[in-house]
């Protein structure tokens, strides 16, 4: 029996264990004919398992003027950490971790604007913790190349960098609330960069790239093997933008906005320069502003120009003047009573500010002087309500511009009942923006037809530089005449040229003429249901357009309550006109527009020479000799330094500064500010002034010593005692009183 159970159980053991072996070299034939196992492929699992996979991050692409200079690009900074632990070493001769922590804090924390106490207490930390690495807080994150490689070159072991991307703006405090501001998210290549204002994140979509990848096959040592089979996918890098803003033009904006602030602390200042033949922005600013570079207490997000409304003044008076000689209602020698009126008994009087005489004027001299009674008559009486709100809404005063910037409010136009009616003719009530106001000139400016205005020119294609889009001018309408439009333009050039303008002698320009009108908006009193009240509390604007028979550009700018001199009653024009005289000029002329004011003889420029080997009064007679009339500084014989360069040309109305070994004080009585600023930056002085115009009055006498750093006071007054009058000198019973 017991053979026999024996034999019965060796054969069962016998068929089990060749069943088995049959089944497992079944499997493995199965698995070598067929390289799966469980629907996993065992040659794409190998292939996983020694390949190293990484994402190559795409570079977000460049945002340029109209001329191709960057505005905002992508830049490379880099974040210092330090490796703590010592296992991280593994040759003692090659160490990889910080062994000196006060060394290392002593030689790096002075080149990152850090306090070494700080750094070694971190490194302390991290060590007491036996943390791997260790960071730096704000003061090792953004650091540039330069700053890295003098770290590096330290040669500390431990210290180490990542790369990180930055959106850089070249050009500071610029064009800011159009540029706009980025904000960074993880993804599998790093950090990227997205738009959350302005133009990043109108144009993101845009500007944002595809993220390319590298693969390779590796050793279980993570060694690249001798044929990798290396797969490179390249990054798509974002698009380009150039803008139809000018750099130059912007920064004359910038500039003058800045000494404007400086000057007379306003509220907010607001401006936009367009191009009256097509519509391009060339210059758009807005104060207060932020530096996007280095952003701390922003005070204004909002892209004023297109997002404030308010009530714009007596620049709304140029569109009710073009509607009454669309309509042939216009009459300039008709007259009328100026001061106050009444439509009827049923609505109340509005009155004319204190520049306008309580008498019988004509119209044309109502335009010049501001007259809202005037503005009323022809809107409410010769025009009437219903045709002049068709006009309003011709000039699109009743929709957004429709410029390709993100977050555009319109206006709105109020026009209910009969006041709303009468005091929209002269600004009041009625809201718009001052984009809304240049797209409307533009019909004035360009022949009658209403252009659209725009801000990108163009995107192009980041490698290869291929234009994939472009705007172009574009006439949305046409909602007056080209003799209107003529007629329109040669009355508000007299606002500039007659005496009783209220542009005369604020808005003139040297070379060019202007057509325009000013404006003194009042303001709503939060606190009351009028308007405040005060002689700086309004917006004093313009909104002008030159040369005036055919003119190149439009620009408009407001101030809002600026700081202005009492005592002398300094007119709200005075930092108004400041920013529009300095931005046009130059810009017409950086532009080669033809001046159309006749002028005397051109002046020829002057080539200076070199001063080597001449004492200053030899270099002076050699200048004088040349038509030029440079200024001494100091009685020494030695020169110094020169104020221009030898080689270049100047004209002989420039300043020419030659300062000599023992320098003094000069007469600078009847300089203007630009002079005595150009003396500033040439001397390194300290100079505070008081009231505009020229310098009547300077703190250091003439001819005493002078060195760096000295502060001197000067006083200046506008060059005559006849000031233009302000539109907005009184109030009259709280009624409505903008000009």
């Amino acid at each position: 029996m017991q053979n026999k159970s024996t034999k019965v159980m060796t054969v069962f053991w016998f068929v089990f264990f060749s069943l088995a072996f049959l089944v497992i070299a079944g499997r493995f034939v199965y698995i070598q004919a067929t390289g799966v196992v469980s629907g996993v492929s065992l040659q794409q699992l190998a292939d996983e398992k020694r390949t190293n996979q990484y994402s190559i991050r795409a570079q977000r692409g460049t945002i340029f003027d109209r001329n191709g200079l960057p505005l905002a690009q992508e830049h490379m900074v880099y974040r210092l950490y330090a490796i703590l632990r010592e296992s991280y070493t593994t040759n003692p001769l090659d160490p990889k971790h910080v062994k000196d922590l006060e060394k290392t804090a002593n030689q790096v924390a002075p080149l990152i604007n850090m306090d070494p106490d700080d750094m070694l207490d971190i490194l302390k930390e991290g060590k007491e913790k036996d943390r791997f690495q260790v960071e730096f807080g704000q003061a090792g994150k953004q650091i540039s190349q330069e700053v890295k490689e003098e770290i590096e070159a330290l040669s500390l072991p431990g210290i180490n960098f990542t790369e990180e991307p930055i959106r850089f703006y070249p050009n500071g405090m610029f064009a800011s609330h159009t540029l706009g501001l980025t904000d960074k998210e993880e993804s599998d290549a790093g950090e990227n960069i997205f738009g959350i204002s302005g133009m990043e994140n109108y144009m993101n979509d845009w500007l944002t790239g595809q993220d390319g990848s590298i693969s390779y096959q590796r050793d279980k040592y993570n060694v690249k093997l001798l044929n990798p089979k290396e797969v490179i996918q390249e990054p798509d890098h974002g698009n380009d933008v150039y803008l139809t803003i000018d750099q130059k033009i912007q920064t004359l904006l910038e500039d003058s906005m800045s000494e404007v602030v400086s000057e007379y602390d306003p509220e907010r200042i607001t401006a936009v320069v367009m191009d009256a033949k097509t519509g391009e922005i060339l210059a758009l600013s807005n104060r207060p502003s932020f530096n996007p570079n280095q952003l701390s207490e922003v005070e204004n997000w909002y892209n004023d120009v297109i997002a404030t409304p308010f009530e714009p003044g007596s620049t709304m008076k140029i569109f009710t003047l073009a509607a009454a000689i669309e309509e042939g209602v216009w009459d300039p020698n008709e007259t009328f009573e100026a001061g106050s009126y009444t439509a009827n008994g049923k609505v109340r009087p509005i009155n004319d500010h204190s520049g306008v005489p309580r008498e019988t004027m004509t119209y044309l001299e109502g335009i010049q002087r501001s007259s809202n009674v005037g503005a009323a008559k022809l809107a409410y009486e010769k025009i009437e309500p219903n045709t002049f709100l068709d006009y309003l809404n011709h000039f699109d005063f009743d929709e957004k511009s429709g410029i390709d910037l993100p977050g555009e409010v319109a206006g709105r136009i109020l026009y209910d009942y009969p006041i709303e009616q009468i005091t929209t003719s002269f600004g009041q009530g009625t809201t718009v923006t001052p984009i809304q106001l240049v797209k409307a000139a533009s019909a004035i400016a360009n022949d009658g037809e209403m252009l659209q205005p725009y801000i990108i020119q163009q995107t192009t294609e980041h490698e290869t530089g291929e234009v994939i889009e472009s705007n172009s001018p574009e006439v949305v309408s046409q909602p007056i005449s080209k003799e209107t439009a003529q007629s329109a333009l040669d009355i508000l050039q007299t606002v500039i040229t007659a005496e009783e303008g209220t542009g005369h002698n604020a808005y003139n320009l040297t070379d060019y003429t202007v057509s325009g009108k000013t404006g003194t908006a009042q303001i709503p009193d939060p606190e009351t249901p009028g308007y405040m009240t005060g002689h700086e509390n309004y917006i004093f604007s313009f909104l002008g357009m030159a040369p005036a028979e055919n003119p190149e550009l439009i620009m408009y700018v407001s101030v809002k309550q600026p700081d202005l001199n009492e005592e002398e009653y300094e007119p709200g024009s005075a930092p108004t006109s400041f920013i529009f005289k300095n931005v046009m000029e130059n810009s017409l002329r950086y532009l080669s527009i033809e001046p159309d004011k006749e002028k005397a003889e051109p002046i020829k420029a002057v080539e200076i020479p070199s001063w080597n080997g001449k004492t200053a009064d030899e270099y002076a007679l050699q200048l004088q000799q040349k038509g030029l009339s440079p200024i001494v500084i100091g009685n020494g014989e030695k020169i110094e330094r020169v104020s221009i360069e030898a080689g270049e040309a100047i004209t002989p109305s420039q300043k020419l500064l030659i300062l000599t070994d023992n320098p003094t004080m000069p007469d600078i009585k009847g300089w203007s500010l630009r002079d005595v600023l150009f003396l500033r930056d040439f001397l390194h002085l300290d100079v505070e002034w008081l009231g505009n115009g020229y310098v009547t009055d300077q703190s250091i006498n003439p001819g005493d010593e002078i060195k760096e750093q000295d502060y001197i006071m000067i006083e200046l007054s506008p060059p005559n005692t006849t000031e233009p009058t302000d539109e907005s000198t009184d109030q009259e019973q709280g009624l409505e009183n903008n000009t």
